[in-house]
């Protein structure tokens, strides 16, 4: 029996993901007054960032959502290894 491969890019509950450049993330945490080790944490092998390319530990994922009173919110992960 063959296993059917799930595109999870597609799927209609994954969040947008995406990886913030050196600029964005300067940004960030001039903004908030944070170092990345206080950002909560997601795993590189995690499968919603398989589709973002170059993914290593130290990197920061921002991920947006949609929210029923703000329209859309971001929040923020840093990648580690695992």
């Amino acid at each position: 029996m063959v296993k059917k491969q799930i595109q999870i890019q597609d799927h209609v509950l994954l969040l947008k993901h995406k990886k913030l450049d050196d600029k964005a993330l300067e940004g960030l945490l001039n903004k908030y007054n944070i170092s990345p080790k206080q950002l909560p944490k997601v795993y590189k092998k995690d499968p919603a960032l398989r589709e973002i390319e170059d993914v290593k530990a130290g990197d920061i994922i921002e991920i947006e959502r949609d929210s029923p009173t703000a329209n859309k919110t971001k929040f923020y992960r840093v990648v580690v290894d695992g």
